[in-house]
């Protein structure tokens, strides 16, 4: 929001994008903020089917600079979860701000993997979210979704403790995968979400 007024300040005869772009923050941040007060209440999540591709896009939405390369494997690419859109957008939006905060300067390539839980009985996704950062340091892997926990400058050690507080909300799990690649590998499971039934006349 800041960097639009700086830029709508440059050409106020030409500062409608800018304006919109404000607008556009203003709500996003008051739609988090009302979201993370609920959570911080202990609100159930309002859960509905979303397609999960949609998270992604929305959890991209506003990411720090330099940005990541995304790699996305859904299948089936209608793969749906049930979830409060909002909140887990935000879920996600931890994962790749992390990424990309630790591999600054360089541009992180970020593996985002999901499909359905094959076990009898399970009605889950598995998201799967692997960069090719500097990985976690050992010291802090135990603790890593504990507030205030951090290794990167300027990192609040917030974003990962609330992404267990919303896996939680809606009965799910996030784990920190070991792997012998190097990077940062994070496994989720939500609840599956059916795609709306189209009635047929």
């Amino acid at each position: 929001m800041s960097a639009n007024v700086f830029l709508a300040r440059q050409d106020l005869a030409a500062c409608e994008p800018n304006l919109a772009k404000i607008e556009r923050s203003a709500r996003l941040a008051h739609a988090i903020v009302d979201d993370l007060m609920a959570l911080a209440r202990g609100e159930p999540a309002h859960a509905e089917p979303v397609p999960l591709v949609d998270l992604l896009l929305l959890a991209r939405e506003v990411l720090p600079e330099p940005g990541a390369e995304f790699v996305d494997a859904v299948a089936p690419p209608a793969l749906h979860v049930r979830a409060h859109p909002g909140l887990a957008a935000r879920l996600l939006h931890a994962l790749y701000d992390n990424a990309i905060r630790a591999s600054a300067p360089r541009r992180p390539r970020v593996v985002t993997k999901a499909e359905r839980v094959l076990e009898p009985g399970a009605a889950r996704v598995a998201i799967v979210v692997a960069d090719d950062g500097p990985g976690v340091a050992p010291e802090i892997a135990e603790t890593l979704f504990e507030p205030l926990v951090t290794r990167t400058a300027g990192g609040t050690g917030l974003g990962l403790a609330l992404a267990r507080r919303i896996v939680d909300a809606h009965g799910g799990s996030i784990a920190l995968v070991p792997t012998a690649e190097g990077g940062a590998t994070f496994r989720i499971e939500l609840p599956a979400g059916e795609a709306p039934s189209v009635s047929r006349t």
